[in-house]
């Protein structure tokens, strides 16, 4: 089910009264939300609701199993099955068919050739989002950073639908302590919920669909016919799609969860404003980043010890960052660029160290060249994730360079407004928004439904007609 449609607004209108009628009977609305969530899920394929359903059950026993075992030894073990049945059945839904071919593919490299029978695997819708939620439950638990709490609580928090399918990645700690809090519908936070809806369907129907249907799809799927301008062009207008779609999605879900009462984590902070790559992915789908630091690289050995280790440290995040997005070895590649810059400029930091100098000092021109650079390297990165395989990727960027001053009818003017309106909105500060917000909460409810109503109607005469599914209901 789809956010920016019809059957969602009905489903939504419906769920929103009642779960507010229920919010005081505490079993009566975890029965009703659990149920709706669901119903949710399960509009697309009834049979991945057994999924969800497999997947609660199984980290709900081991989460009270690791809790309650003493001794190291016995809980590490404990957590590695746990975590061994997640990824097992991640890697069966989402990497099944990449690792037969990758592994046949390697076989006839090295003379064995094999043909192998592959079998059609569907991909839940969400799979990723929901199995790493469960993850940092039961690996908290083990860190006795959290406790275990009841089934139909930990079912909510696993299935509950504004962040279901692709976030944002909300830890246990963040929302199971919201379950046991007295929500009031009188203190919701409702105009910056409105704000964020509105704006999220707007850079979803309106941006988003508008560059996917005008230019990207038509550059990525037949690079060969295009010119070098429109190929430029096109992977700037990719890197506001993704940007748009994906931000979009998680500000419509937070504020949803906002009207149900509770809230969500920021997922997005206007990355393309980053002036290097950390400061990158500080900014962009900083759940993921956040899960990533704290499940992988610090395990793994984060900054401690020799420097190389962090360097490897650092790539292997951002390797297994690019797989945890795609079954496939541009993705791979995808992670390596983000790596591989990340460790050129955590090098940068300590050679500046070693050698005792200050850090360069933070100028207005040192800002444009790194947001300039940053970007770039980003945009570079997202040539390979948007791609379908290395070669459409290496068309792209061969005509990139050997074809201006071909025609290039696909760039045309409101393709270009709409690249300028998704990077320049990042640039608005956050106290115009604010101020923004302040607005809409003093109007009138009257108002406010008229000025919802009116947003609507120019959202949808503005987007394209249909609605693409979310580029990350694929990971």
């Amino acid at each position: 089910m789809l956010f920016p449609t019809v059957t969602f607004a009905i489903f939504f209108a419906v769920v929103f009264p009642v779960s507010w009628l229920l919010m005081q009977q505490g079993t009566r609305w975890r029965l009703f939300i659990i149920a709706a969530s669901y119903f949710f899920y399960g509009y697309w394929d009834w049979r991945f609701m057994l999924l969800l359903a497999v997947s609660t059950l199984w980290n709900q026993a081991w989460g009270h199993t690791i809790h309650h075992l003493r001794g190291d030894r016995v809980r590490r073990l404990a957590l590695l099955a746990a975590v061994a049945g997640d990824l097992g059945v991640l890697a069966w839904f989402k990497y099944y068919r990449f690792f037969v071919v990758s592994g046949s593919n390697l076989l006839g490299e090295l003379g064995v050739h094999v043909s192998p029978r592959i079998l059609s695997v569907t991909l839940p819708i969400g799979v990723s989002f929901f199995t790493f939620q469960a993850l940092s439950y039961i690996i908290d638990i083990y860190r006795r950073e959290v406790e275990p709490v009841g089934f139909l609580d930990f079912a909510v928090y696993v299935c509950f639908f504004p962040h279901l399918v692709a976030g944002p990645i909300v830890r246990a700690s963040e929302f199971l302590p919201q379950l046991r809090q007295r929500h009031d519908p009188r203190r919701v936070d409702a105009s910056r919920a409105y704000f964020l809806i509105m704006g999220g369907l707007f850079k979803k129907v309106v941006l988003a669909n508008f560059l996917a249907t005008m230019i990207v799809d038509e550059v990525f799927g037949l690079p060969e016919h295009h010119s070098s301008m429109e190929i430029l062009v096109g992977i700037y207008a990719y890197a506001v799609q993704i940007y748009c779609d994906f931000s979009g999605y998680t500000d419509i879900a937070i504020g949803l969860a906002l009207l149900l009462g509770f809230r969500f984590p920021q997922n997005f902070d206007a990355p393309y404003t980053a002036v290097s790559l950390q400061d990158f992915w500080r900014r962009w789908h900083m759940t993921l980043s956040r899960w990533l630091r704290d499940y992988l690289y610090i395990p793994l050995g984060g900054n401690r010890g020799a420097r190389r280790r962090t360097y490897r440290n650092l790539m292997l995040t951002m390797l297994l960052g690019g797989l945890w997005h795609g079954a496939a070895w541009t993705f791979v590649v995808w992670g390596g660029i983000h790596g591989g810059f990340l460790v050129f400029e955590q090098r940068r930091r300590d050679r500046t160290v070693d050698a005792g100098l200050e850090p360069p000092a933070d100028t207005l021109r040192r800002r444009v060249v790194g947001r300039i650079v940053t970007f770039h390297v980003v945009c570079l990165a997202w040539v390979f994730f948007r791609s379908p395989d290395f070669t459409i990727a290496r068309t792209l960027l061969a005509r990139l360079g050997t074809r201006w001053g071909d025609p290039s009818p696909l760039v045309t003017r409101s393709v270009l407004l709409a690249i300028a309106v998704g990077i320049l909105m990042q640039y608005v500060p956050g106290r115009a928004i604010e101020r923004a917000q302040m607005v809409l909460a003093r109007l009138s409810p009257a108002a406010t439904g008229i000025g919802l109503a009116l947003g609507l109607v120019i959202i949808d005469a503005l987007g394209p007609q249909g609605v693409a599914p979310f580029i990350y209901f694929a990971f």
